[in-house]
């Protein structure tokens, strides 16, 4: 009895990145297993677009382009590169232009990438109509997408199989072109039982010759059992990925679902040995890199408040960063509430980072004292429409402290008049900053903003994770001497009880482990302090030292968690003294500025 083949996408090299180290790895790392894999004979890779994009310039000091192009030399002609898309969001949390979006499909083209699959997280098919045209436009195969999840035990109204299937209705009544179907699920929360049926009764809907594929993730600990479930209803492909990538926060292991599948009638095609040696090639080329440990987990909870495994370390990431892990397990059970008076939406990019941020802020500032902009825009109707409708009372008080009203418009019409987006407004950034205008600066300009002038400029920093190997050198109470080496320069340091000997002159010194958030250029006779209201990355500098300010102007911008957090004057007056300079991290209620 000949089996059928199942079509395997391997995402090591994007969702695995994504769902295990935060999409923070180095190109020059992962090319020799690309290569090691394609030798193995897998032929479809998953290479870039969500995280992978903007984490480059972010984190990597790398550009994303130049990723792609190395991609496509590695596998050669023929192997298909596929991306991810958000809709009318191309590869960011914030939705774009018309022309962006079509910027994004040719670049993409151009880069050696042959596939896009294109989602939208609320299920919003007129957000999928442009980007799914201009992707075909570019020559590109066109892979659209239904997002799926299970909702928290108790909830209903949408995330059923006659939900999806209604989606799909409507991708096909809208005249989208598309080569194939995916039904994504990124919280890997969907009951088995529901994937087996919405992909039966999309399988009857479309006929036999549709390519139809499921993604999911081990996150929640069902994910090969929904694999199977899926194949046994019809489904010709599913994602998989290699470790040290694989399980936990990512896809299944390749290895892991070849044996899930013996004696039965598929087979994946492939041969197994090769795919032992490519896996040993790939754990080398990544040893170094820090291995969160709850990229590794199966938590149960996730269920219950459903964090996607390509969002969930990206953010404990930045949580490291920040020093605020600890809020993790308290963030997550927040997520619970934000979701259920969110509309609904499916939990993945960008939804779920709106979801996140805003039960990071209900931890960390009080319930719905803070609404976080993209979650408050998403239930205002600026990302297009939630598949149930949003609490009321949240969408007020969105609405009053954005100072902005819902809206049933396009997000693309909104954004196509908006003066700040699109190919004009990155032109004019990009040349204020003395950039050389060309499509790909554009599209950088475009979607990462201040972080991708910055990489532009030379001026971005790295943010990539690797295990120190080497000893942290402990400063002793007396005696012992070193060779201090800052930027270039050395400096013969000895220690002496509480004097430090540097280059031959004496200093008072007092040693304590950590960082002090208290410790400040600005003195308090200088003014009216302004602290960190949270912890964070100084951004921008909106004054200098000696403006005048009225009382609620912006003066220091800081990021957390993908947001900005202005820190506005207390009262009109003069900025006396500022404490922090671009890119320095902040502690709460470490003094910032003054104001005379």
């Amino acid at each position: 009895m000949s089996k059928k083949l199942v079509k395997v996408m391997d995402t090591s090299f994007r969702d695995g990145f994504q769902s295990v180290y935060g999409a923070r790895v180095f190109t020059k790392d992962f090319i020799p297993a690309l290569e090691a894999t394609k030798e193995a004979g897998i032929n479809h890779f998953e290479t870039g677009g969500g995280a992978r994009f903007q984490s480059l310039y972010f984190y990597c000091n790398e550009d994303a382009f130049d990723m792609m192009d190395a991609c496509r030399k590695a596998v050669g002609p023929d192997a298909t590169l596929q991306t991810l898309a958000r809709g009318v969001n191309v590869v960011g949390l914030e939705s774009q232009s018309r022309d962006i979006i079509d910027l994004h499909a040719k670049l993409f083209k151009k880069h050696g990438v042959t596939t896009i699959r294109n989602f939208d997280a609320l299920n919003d098919v007129n957000n999928l109509i442009y980007s799914g045209q201009c992707i075909k436009n570019a020559g590109l195969n066109h892979e659209v997408t239904v997002t799926m999840m299970e909702l928290p035990p108790g909830c209903e109204g949408a995330h059923t199989a006659e939900f999806y299937m209604d989606v799909l209705r409507k991708i096909c009544d809208s005249g989208i072109q598309f080569d194939s179907l995916a039904f994504k699920d990124a919280s890997g929360t969907s009951a088995p039982s529901k994937v087996y049926e919405t992909i039966k009764q999309a399988r009857a809907y479309l006929g036999s010759d549709m390519h139809i594929r499921f993604h999911s993730h081990e996150t929640a600990g069902v994910s090969v059992l929904a694999y199977k479930a899926a194949l046994d209803a019809g489904a010709d492909g599913i994602d998989l990925a290699m470790k040290p990538v694989s399980g936990g926060t990512a896809q299944p292991d390749i290895i892991t679902m070849w044996h899930a599948l013996k004696g039965t009638g598929y087979d994946l095609g492939i041969d197994i040995d090769k795919i032992v040696e490519a896996e040993e090639i790939f754990k080398e080329c990544m040893k170094d890199y820090f291995m969160p440990p709850e990229a590794t987990t199966v938590d149960p909870i996730i269920v219950f408040s459903p964090m996607p495994g390509g969002a969930l370390t990206a953010n404990t990431q930045m949580m490291r960063d920040n020093d605020i892990l600890d809020k993790y397990p308290e963030v997550i059970k927040a997520m619970k509430e934000v979701v259920i008076k969110g509309g609904f939406g499916t939990s993945v990019t960008p939804v779920s980072q709106f979801y996140f941020q805003q039960a990071f802020n209900n931890v960390m500032f009080g319930p719905w004292k803070k609404i976080a902009d993209g979650y408050g825009k998403m239930v205002l109707g600026y990302f297009g429409k939630t598949p149930v409708e949003p609490d009321p009372e949240i969408v007020k008080i969105a609405a009053e402290q954005m100072g902005l009203e819902p809206t049933t418009e396009n997000p693309a019409d909104i954004n196509d008049r908006d003066p700040k987006k699109g190919i004009e407004a990155a032109k004019k950034v990009l040349k204020e900053a003395g950039l050389p205008i060309t499509d790909e600066n554009i599209f950088i300009a475009a979607t990462c903003k201040d972080k991708g002038i910055a990489f532009l400029q030379g001026k971005a920093t790295t943010g990539v994770r690797k295990v120190d190997k080497t000893s942290r050198v402990k400063i002793p109470e007396s005696g012992g001497g070193y060779t201090v080496k800052v930027n270039g320069k050395d400096y013969s340091v000895a220690i002496e009880g509480g004097k430090a000997t540097v280059n031959g002159k004496t200093y008072d010194i007092d040693v304590k482990e950590g960082v002090s958030g208290s410790a400040s250029k600005c003195s308090s006779s200088e003014g009216e302090a302004i602290k960190a209201p949270m912890p964070g990355t100084v951004l921008r500098l909106e004054a200098k030292e000696g403006d005048q300010v009225e009382e609620g102007q912006p003066i220091i911008v800081l990021e957390a968690m993908k947001m900005e957090s202005p820190v506005a004057a207390t009262r009109k007056g003069t900025v006396g003294c500022i404490n922090v300079a671009v890119g320095d991290k902040v502690n709460p209620d470490q003094v910032l500025c003054t104001i005379n």
